[in-house]
Order: structure tokens, then sequence, then C-alpha cells
């Protein structure tokens, strides 16, 4: 498929794989041999997805899509970096992607730590403690104070965690178009889009939770 789309014929082209691989009815397309040479001195993704690195929450078969059709950047909880923000910002840029799609899901493991963090005072050890550090900021403003009978510095939760992890995909939304000029001037000039969406595990849905741009049409 051609790069050359604007965001919400890109985000139809999604919209449109998901809805096959939700039915069970995927078409595998750019899989073949003869696209596989195609692709091999030319890629033009027509769409960056930027999602968790949760092994069941694979871009290419959610959205029923082959090689070179998706720009991939994933980390555990999609938490941003500089090396996060070169890479999307390459897809869009270099490669002509018009659309950027941060691909959150339920129950995600990161989220559930960042609020297990906040409960409790405890955080996980190593590096993965980076990962929760980037995190808590996208579900702190949610918590409410700690009532005097749950002991001093144990907050609890009053959102549910589906509400906690849609609030995360939001703010990693807004916070790819504080960070990046290039994507927050694409956005406001209408040739770049960012949709914020959560990929229900069961299901296979994977529904809107924020939107940056013109998608409709």
């Amino acid at each position: 498929m051609s790069s050359i789309l604007t965001p919400a014929q890109a985000w139809r082209a999604l919209q449109d794989g998901n809805d096959r691989f939700v039915r069970g009815a995927m078409k595998h397309p750019s899989q073949g041999i003869d696209h596989r040479s195609a692709v091999s001195s030319l890629q033009e993704p027509f769409a960056v997805v930027f999602g968790c690195s949760d092994s069941r929450v694979a871009a290419e078969l959610v959205f029923d899509r082959g090689l070179g059709d998706l720009f991939v950047v994933r980390t555990a909880g999609h938490v941003v970096d500089t090396t996060v923000l070169g890479s999307i910002e390459y897809g869009v840029q270099v490669l002509g992607a018009p659309l950027v799609v941060v691909l959150g899901h339920d129950s995600c493991g990161a989220v559930g730590a960042a609020v297990e963090a906040l409960r409790t005072g405890v955080m996980p050890t190593g590096f993965v403690r980076a990962v929760v550090d980037r995190v808590i900021p996208s579900v702190v403003s949610l918590t409410r104070p700690a009532d005097a009978t749950e002991g001093a510095g144990r907050g609890s939760l009053a959102p549910s965690a589906a509400e906690l992890g849609q609030e995360h995909v939001g703010v990693t939304v807004r916070m790819l178009q504080s960070y990046s000029a290039y994507l927050r001037e694409g956005v406001e000039a209408g040739t770049v889009a960012v949709v914020g969406a959560e990929y229900a595990l069961a299901e296979g849905r994977v529904r809107v939770v924020e939107v940056a741009g013109a998608v409709e049409g």
C-alpha cells in the first residue's frame, strides 16, 4: 500500500484490518513472496504504530497487515523516551507515514505495576523501575488522598483499571505532541494525525481513546 494517504484513509485501512481480525476473516495482505522482494529495497509504511511490548499485542496481526505496511515501535507500557520519539519522527518525517497510533491494551502489566507502586509505595527493582517511573505520571492525577484508616502514605484509587489504562494512552498521545514539534505541526497542518487506541485482549477489538487531527472522512 502506498504511503500517499491522508490520515483518515490510513486510519480506515487499520480499522478495516482490525475488523477482519476480530471476525477471523484475515486477508494476510503484503505477505507473499513477490511482495517480500518488492519491499526489500524500499519501505513506504502508511502508519506508525507505537505500542506496548506485550506479546499478545502484535500490530501486524491486530490490524491484519504485512511487510512494509506499518512502522512499529514498542516498549513496555508504551513509555516514551528520546529514542522512541526519534523512531516515531523517522516513520513520519523520513518514511512519510501520515498516521501515528498509540496502541495500549487492557490488563497492561506496566499500568498495573504503577498502580501497585502508588498503593503500596513499593517499586520494582532493576531497570523495570524505569518503565514504572514513566507510567506513574499518567495515573497519579487520578488518585485520591488516602483515608485515615488506610495508613499514612497509602492512597486508594477511585478509577477502574480500565480507566487508568485509557488515561495512560491519552497522556501518551498528548505527550508525543508536546515533545515533538514535527508531530505537533503536522497535526495542526492536517497532514498528520495521532490516534490513541486500546486493544481488548480477549475480543481483539481496537477502540479509540483519543484523537489529535482529522481521521474522519
